[in-house]
């Protein structure tokens, strides 16, 4: 603690004596609660809203609605809120982060802010990290707040449209982070306002704040639809690097190597850098690279897709391990979350990571697919006018809670005092040494009758550990993501006397761990971590389920200088400290300078970490920006705004874009014009007449303008007259509209995502990538603008519409078959299978012609 701390005391303890008086006041309403009936209790909500609507704001309120929870919650729930909890609750309303310690009761904190924020009838997001705990808080903690008449929701993996839908309109709404973003980027891919299931984002709470804000910031969410893109690639890249023989680098390389013209001496075929997670072929690498897939220069641009592949491969086999990053069930590959263990069902690497993987473990390879829409939960909860999270753990990432989420943290004091110790770490020269120490410490504690939660950090880990406890014959339950359906059951029997689990970090969240009498007794829950994780939350997630409401308890870590994180960030001093003292086999060493050496290793990694998510919301904001715009033009649609006036706007735009680009601002009468560019340019988009040298000659620019939008006008008013109604066409302009904006956002987010990966290289012509990103970014999105005007215009000059021969309705509806005029084929406003005549050809095919380029650079420039 520094001395400004030491006299003015911390953060928190500034902020907590701030909000003194209104837990006063809360429990000043305490008697007069507790003498109303249970309908007078519930009136109040109707009474509280009156209060609202006659100008009273929230806070106003706040301290009677308060009280009135925490007497529904002893009546409903038998669970009356401790002083700390009410705390707990003010910090949540004010929209900032409450670090409350595991088995303080967080959910029943939740109710308090969820409650009051209900009451102005905008919605309130409980966002939890799981569907089983999103469905276990909205039965338990939904029976008060309908008690005091309130309707809860929650939206479940498996639901459908129409239940979604129901589940958001409720006052409090439980759902995990996922399914929201999921949910708000279906929304805006709808064509019908009924189709939309959210009303908003009004507030948020979000447990487990430091899971979704910063563990899983790094994951955009994605929804996808599959490409035609052949797998063999994947396949044929898996044999090669199979053949490949692991090499080492006499230094690290950097940009600067590169800049300086340094030279780096490597061997083998491939050098792996895992601190930094890169994988590179050397020179012997790309030679025999050349002779697999027999081409000339490997590093040609015509070979990048080659390139790319060959590095997803390497990846898969060098950085991407099993039982630990994934899991293989049902001919599938399935990814492990690296914070809790978890399954993530349905999520799937991209940018053909997943398929590399497949190929690697004989499974399946599913088809590349293609980003329909994207975003990342950074952006996504910033999008809320309000929010607010709780855990155990953020103090130590409150930097990036205020940086990226304007969210600062406050640490609430525990209900009573925390009865854990928590021992110095022990530190073996070998992983065999440690993990012999740590089956001795289990055995110990197992003989007295002591509960046991041994954690590990992968899959594999947790197997080894149960595989060496089994010769020892002591029995014990294994939970990891093999196992994950029974994680409730397991956990909750972890505290009986004798019970030994062992754990990947999944058992750090959600469910409490509760002793028995005898298990209290033997010194509670012991806590034995088998290696360090990188993040020092997860960590102190472990422990802390140890010592809830002053359960006696203890904790501690068993390190071997083998491990990972000691491997790669722990500094060589450590090893050479123990060479020198010569310390001999099974010895193990606990000293605060290793455990400060090993918190430092820690601290740096975080350091590393957060500027990764940093540079990535850098990066997205750009996206971001442009998402408001589409996104926002979309609802303006969908609200039933009329578009005509956009559309008028749209042919002025594009008929003067289109005389600019091929008409000078003089012409010489006596010189011969050519109009073949003005008419190849705007006869495909708007059917005027054929230009002429004479029209041209005889007028000037502003007036060739005008008389062409003017015939443009009129030739749309005539389109307008084929139609049975007016309001046909307005309905046509509203859905083409957005089936353009949606094909070319999607095909703008693949261009954007190229961009992206290329953009690195401006560093090496001393420009900022960033930078560089954003200009060639915004280019790109005012070239897409104007596609989106062009193509929408085009299609409503050259559409119309067929109705069926039994409906004899005057208006447009969703079945009718919107047919382009000169072609045969049938498309529908809502999509229709099809069959090709022709295989489709991609941008990286061969091109048909022949010519022996890729499509996009021959034909598929036109």
């Amino acid at each position: 603690m520094g001395i400004i701390e030491k006299i003015f005391g911390t953060h928190s303890e500034r902020e907590l004596k701030r909000i003194e008086k209104t837990v006063e006041k809360i429990e000043s309403f305490k008697d007069e609660m507790g003498k109303l009936s249970d309908e007078e209790l519930k009136e109040k909500t109707s009474e509280f809203k009156d209060r609202l609507s006659k100008g009273e704001t929230l806070d106003d309120i706040l301290p009677e609605a308060f009280a009135v929870v925490r007497e529904a919650g002893k009546r409903v729930l038998g669970m009356e809120h401790f002083r700390v909890q009410l705390i707990g609750g003010i910090i949540l309303h004010q929209g900032r982060i409450a670090e409350m310690k595991t088995g303080e009761g967080k959910t029943l904190v939740s109710t308090l802010p969820a409650y009051l924020n209900a009451l102005e009838g905008k919605g309130v997001h409980i966002v939890t990290v799981n569907d089983y705990l999103a469905k276990r808080d909205a039965e338990w903690m939904g029976k008060l707040h309908e008690f005091l008449g309130l309707k809860v929701g929650v939206v479940l993996n498996e639901m459908e449209h129409d239940d979604r839908q129901k589940a958001y309109q409720c006052d409090i709404t439980y759902v995990t982070n996922n399914e929201l973003g999921f949910d708000y980027l279906r929304d805006n891919m709808v064509i019908y306002k009924e189709q939309l299931v959210q009303r908003g984002l009004h507030y948020a709470i979000i447990d487990e704040v430091d899971s979704v804000l910063i563990d899983e910031a790094r994951t955009p969410l994605i929804i996808s639809g599959q490409s035609g893109k052949s797998t063999s690639l994947y396949e044929a890249c898996d044999v090669f690097v199979k053949t490949l023989e692991k090499g080492e680098a006499s230094g690290e390389f950097t940009k600067m190597n590169a800049i300086m013209g340094e030279e780096i001496i490597e061997t083998g075929d491939f050098i792996v850098n895992e601190k930094d997670k890169i994988v590179n072929l050397t020179e012997q690498g790309v030679a025999k690279a050349e002779k697999f897939f027999n081409i000339e220069n490997y590093a040609d641009p015509e070979n990048l897709e080659i390139q790319h592949n060959v590095e997803l491969a390497l990846r898969a086999h060098n950085l991407m391990f099993k039982d630990q990053d994934y899991v293989v069930q049902d001919d599938q590959i399935l990814i492990v979350d690296e914070f809790t263990g978890r399954i993530m069902p349905g999520r799937r690497y991209s940018d053909g990571l997943h398929q590399a993987i497949e190929a690697k473990e004989h499974v399946k390879i599913k088809r590349e697919s293609k980003t329909l829409a994207t975003i990342t939960f950074q952006n996504f909860f910033n999008k809320y006018e309000k929010k607010s999270g709780m855990t155990g753990t953020a103090l130590t990432e409150e930097k990036e809670f205020r940086d990226i989420y304007g969210m600062d943290v406050v640490e609430i004091p525990t209900n009573k005092p925390i009865a854990r110790i928590d021992q110095q770490d022990s530190v073996y020269k070998t992983k065999k040494e440690k993990l012999h120490a740590v089956c001795e410490a289990v055995s110990k504690a197992h003989a007295k009758g002591q509960p046991v939660l041994v954690g590990t950090i992968t899959i594999e880990a947790s197997e080894e550990v149960s595989a060496l406890l089994k010769k020892k014959g002591i029995p014990h339950k294994v939970l990891n993501a093999k196992f994950n359906e029974q994680e409730a059951d397991i956990v909750a029997l972890a505290g009986v006397h004798g019970a030994v689990t062992i754990a990947t970090n999944m058992a750090g969240r959600g469910t409490d761990i509760k002793l028995d009498e005898e298990a209290k007794a033997a010194g509670g829950l012991k806590i034995i971590g088998t290696e360090r994780h990188e993040s020092r939350r997860i960590d102190n997630q472990l422990r802390g389920r140890s010592g809830r409401q002053g359960d006696p308890g203890e904790s501690k870590f068993y390190i071997s200088l083998e491990d990972d994180l000691m491997r790669l960030f722990g500094s060589e001093r450590l090893m050479e400290i123990f060479n020198r003292l010569g310390v001999p086999e099974n010895e193990e060493i606990e000293h605060k300078m290793l455990t400060n050496a090993i918190e430092k290793a820690q601290m740096k990694i975080e350091g590393n970490n957060f500027g990764v998510r940093k540079n990535l919301l850098d990066y997205d904001q750009v996206m971001n920006e442009q998402r408001e715009i589409i996104y926002e033009e979309r609802r303006r649609v969908l609200d039933g705004e009329s578009m005509h006036d956009s559309i008028l706007k749209m042919i002025r735009d594009i008929v003067e874009h289109f005389v600019d680009m091929s008409i000078p601002d003089d012409i010489d009468p006596d010189e011969e014009f050519d109009i073949t560019e003005i008419n190849t340019l705007l006869q495909p988009v708007i059917p005027v007449k054929t230009i002429t040298q004479e029209f041209i000659k005889e007028n000037k620019k502003a007036d060739i303008k005008e008389a062409l939008i003017k015939e443009a006008n009129e030739l749309y008013v005539k389109k307008e007259e084929e139609m049975p109604e007016e309001e046909m066409m307005r309905e046509l302009e509203r859905v083409i509209l957005l089936k353009v904006i949606d094909r070319k956002w999607m095909q703008h987010i693949d261009d954007m995502e190229q961009l992206r990966q290329g953009i690195g290289l401006q560093a090496f012509g001393q420009r900022d990538p960033l930078v560089e990103y954003r200009l060639n970014g915004f280019d790109m999105f005012d070239e897409m603008s104007a596609g989106i005007e062009q193509d929408t215009v085009k299609l409503l000059f050259n559409v119309r519409i067929e109705k069926k021969p039994e409906d004899n309705a005057r208006v447009l509806k969703r079945e009718e078959v919107i047919k382009p005029t000169g072609t045969n084929k049938d498309t529908t406003a809502q999509k229709q299978p099809k069959r090709r005549e022709k295989a489709k050809v991609y941008p990286n095919d061969p091109c048909p012609c022949g010519s022996g380029k890729k499509y996009k650079n021959c034909c598929g420039r036109n």
